[in-house]
């Protein structure tokens, strides 16, 4: 039997399966209600509730270095502990122009709790609060350089899919990931999940680009010298900011196939909408907590951006090797001036929404 055979065989496991979690389960249940001791529950304390503090913007990064521009260069000075957050970033930091940042955490995990602490446990009235997430990514040489910013109108979920190793992939096929309930690469999957795909509001995004796009970017003498390698644009220009869509996993990948398969995939499923450019580890996680928070009443949808700036490309320059160009990449100088370009990027947006807050308190102005 070949692995993909093996992946779609009938082996009679699903229906025992689901009657095997409640036959080994029940036993701990009836255990616990049978020795849980008698009396009325704990009384309940009521809490004088305060105001709720309103920001105007939200910067969401995920880790310590992609704050510290925001930090420092907004004054970020006044300090609210969020019961939830990551025991590394404890604090929701804010100026007195109600902008305020977050700092998440890598990865999907501690994207979605952090996120979900933050609309349900910080008192915080997130109603008209626009969200920034900012963070740094890999990026195709086809669409962006080292330092590039780029801003996303699609989301998708790059491992959210069925996987066969390589070395046992049908012949024909040219990477072993495909669609869940597919039986090759390139078949459209259903969306089970319903977190496959993300977009964002088209007229917000519109007005970040255009609010940004001749921003001149901070870039550093090691990636000067390292998109020297690539013979083509745009991956041997200075940096500039970019409109171009992100894939969103927690493995970091590299090389020319996996690449490849990031560009079809985000194609696949938005219908050849999505031109993929940046790879990170948080954004779809992110976005489903302010989903659900939407319908919850916490957020709007619709006031949601991303940001990334390349701090490494996803394929090596010619002559360069995969395992180069992942395990190395600190070496092509893009983490400092990427860091830096998030908040340089988003400043023009940061002081349009901050000085005419009456038009963007109602939504984005259409002008």
């Amino acid at each position: 039997m070949t692995a993909l055979e093996s992946l779609h065989a009938q082996s009679g496991g699903y229906p025992p399966a689901l009657q095997n979690l409640y036959i080994a389960g029940n036993p701990l249940v009836q255990d616990i209600l049978r020795h849980w001791p008698d009396g009325a529950a704990p009384a309940i304390l009521a809490r004088k509730a305060a105001p709720a503090y309103a920001p105007k913007v939200m910067i969401v990064n995920m880790f310590g270095a992609e704050a510290a521009p925001f930090v420092k260069g907004l004054k970020l000075t006044e300090k609210h502990k969020v019961p939830g957050l990551s025991a590394r970033y404890p604090d929701v930091q804010c100026n007195r122009e109600q902008i305020c940042q977050l700092t998440t955490d890598m990865g999907y995990s501690n994207a979605a709790a952090s996120m979900s602490a933050l609309l349900y446990a910080s008192g915080f009235d997130l109603r008209n609060t626009y969200f920034i997430i900012a963070g740094i990514a890999g990026i195709s040489p086809k669409h962006g350089t080292v330092a590039t910013a780029a801003w996303a109108d699609y989301a998708v979920d790059y491992s959210l899919s069925h996987e066969i190793d390589a070395r046992e992939m049908p012949q024909a096929w040219a990477y072993g990931y495909f669609g869940i309930h597919t039986s090759a690469p390139g078949e459209p999957p259903r969306f089970d999940y319903r977190t496959e795909v993300f977009q964002l509001n088209t007229a917000l995004v519109d007005r970040a680009y255009k609010l940004s796009q001749h921003v001149k970017l901070s870039d550093s003498d090691a990636a000067h010298a390292y998109r020297a390698s690539f013979t083509t644009a745009p991956a041997n220009q200075p940096p500039a900011v970019t409109r171009c869509d992100t894939v969103s996993g927690d493995t970091w990948y590299a090389g020319e196939t996996l690449g490849r398969r990031a560009e079809e995939w985000s194609a696949l499923l938005t219908g050849g909408k999505a031109r993929y450019c940046t790879s990170q580890q948080e954004d779809n996680a992110t976005l489903e907590v302010l989903r659900r928070g939407q319908a919850a009443g916490k957020v709007d949808f619709g006031r949601v951006l991303i940001l990334r700036s390349a701090s490494d490309v996803d394929r090596p320059h010619p002559g360069q090797s995969n395992s180069d160009v992942l395990v190395n990449y600190a070496q092509q100088g893009g983490f400092e001036p990427s860091t830096a370009n998030l908040l340089l990027t988003a400043q023009p947006v940061l002081r349009e929404m901050t000085r005419h807050w009456s038009r963007w308190k109602q939504g984005v102005p259409a002008d």
